[in-house]
């Protein structure tokens, strides 16, 4: 257990430096720019983000918890296997990327038209920043985690959320500590008027990760789906256009009452037909390369007959499995490999939930994607490969299952 919450501490650290987070440096950024403000204000803020991200944790893996206890074979990263899941983060990191623009504000007081006091309902956003960091990144599986969650998943519940209360510290750590500790950011630079600038092209990160969701929703869920998440990101910019002039007509005395109403009846008209349209989706056909439909059918037929099998388990909102498939799964080199030594290429896909899937994760001691396993020719005990992968550590993997020297 000791072994697991120290794996988990570990992989969480590692987490912070994953691409999964990056669109989440945004948020995390300015809370560190600001850090000469005082030490009371810092250490509120990072006690904040310190919050957010445990509690947030605790909650999915309670209910991770729960779902397996029903009977669900689910796992790590499960709530972005729900299309509606997709639909709604994009929408909030959309609304997250407009408040760094300045189009409205969040959790903070007009001074003056114009310009915002960053001291005001810093607590609160540093605790949102934290649980929406926990909800974007866990999908993401960094070293260490991948152990440390599947063992987590086949102890009693206090064990295993012990070990997700480790993770969580562990991805909260940096930005805590720095927080808490206002002497570790003296290499920081000097808060200022730059702030204001940083601050909203720091947007353009968030941007980047709400093309990134609707992207795997259109993955998940076809064409109709991304219409309509389209359409819903145009009516919601335009609610939070409003929404921010009638902070600053509250702010000079006018009325407001009416642009208030209307921004809340169009944020009701994007997002509730979104479940009704989301669910109805058909998911688009994905272009591979050539491979065998995995089920555990497949491999336990194939298993031992003098071919190797190469079983690739991703999933589109799986950023690491993205960046693993265009630099080596897809090179000419590894193409080359699969061909030369026979090797059976299968892609087990969890873009959407596949209960079969997550019983094979559970029974190759895994809780998290990527997960790349190859099963040798003569049918010995599988391989496990790194999850961060090279051409060479594929190619080398296949001739060594086929038999072949390197």
């Amino acid at each position: 257990m000791l072994t697991a919450m120290l794996a988990a501490f570990t992989g969480g650290i590692i987490l912070n430096f994953m691409p999964c987070v990056f669109p989440i440096v945004s948020l995390k950024a300015l809370g560190l720019i600001r850090h000469a403000e005082g030490p009371t204000q810092i250490r509120q803020e990072g006690f904040g983000f310190l919050l957010g991200t445990v509690v947030t944790m605790m909650i999915l893996a309670g209910v991770l918890l729960a779902l397996r206890a029903g009977g669900t074979a689910v796992g790590w990263g499960f709530q972005l296997q729900s299309p509606l899941v997709i639909a709604f983060l994009a929408l909030v990191i959309l609304g997250a990327a407009l408040n760094l623009l300045g189009v409205f504000e969040v959790g903070l007081s007009l001074q003056r038209a114009g310009e915002i006091e960053v001291k005001r309902g810093a607590f609160i956003r540093a605790t949102l920043t934290g649980a929406l960091a926990i909800i974007v990144a866990t999908p993401c599986a960094a070293p260490f985690m991948a152990g440390a969650i599947g063992y987590a998943l086949v102890q009693p519940p206090a064990v295993a959320l012990a070990v997700f209360f480790a993770l969580a510290l562990g991805f909260a750590a940096p930005f805590s500590l720095i927080s808490l500790f206002p002497s570790l950011g003296k290499w920081l630079p000097r808060p200022g008027a730059w702030m204001n600038t940083l601050k909203r092209g720091l947007a353009f990160p968030m941007f980047g990760a709400f093309g990134w969701l609707v992207w795997v929703l259109a993955q998940q869920a076809g064409m109709t789906a991304l219409a309509a998440i389209l359409a819903a990101s145009v009516v919601v910019s335009f609610a939070a256009w409003l929404y921010g002039m009638a902070q600053q007509r509250r702010f000079a005395g006018r009325g407001h009452k009416v642009l208030f109403a209307t921004t809340a009846v169009l944020l009701l008209a994007a997002i509730v037909p979104l479940p009704s349209v989301v669910k109805s989706g058909s998911a688009l056909p994905a272009a591979q390369i050539a491979e065998v439909k995995w089920s555990p059918q497949t491999v336990v037929e194939n298993r031992g007959h003098g071919k190797a099998i190469f079983v690739n388990f991703t999933a589109s909102w799986c950023i690491t499995c993205q960046v693993n498939e265009r630099t080596s799964l897809s090179t000419q080199a590894v193409k080359t490999a699969l061909a030369q030594t026979g090797t059976l290429y299968m892609v087990a896909d969890s873009t959407k939930f596949n209960a079969d899937i997550d019983d094979a994760l559970n029974d190759l001691g895994q809780g998290s994607l990527p997960l790349y396993v190859v099963y040798p020719a003569d049918g010995s005990a599988p391989k496990i490969l790194p999850q961060v992968l090279t051409p060479s550590i594929v190619v080398n993997a296949l001739n060594q299952a086929s038999g072949k020297k390197t």
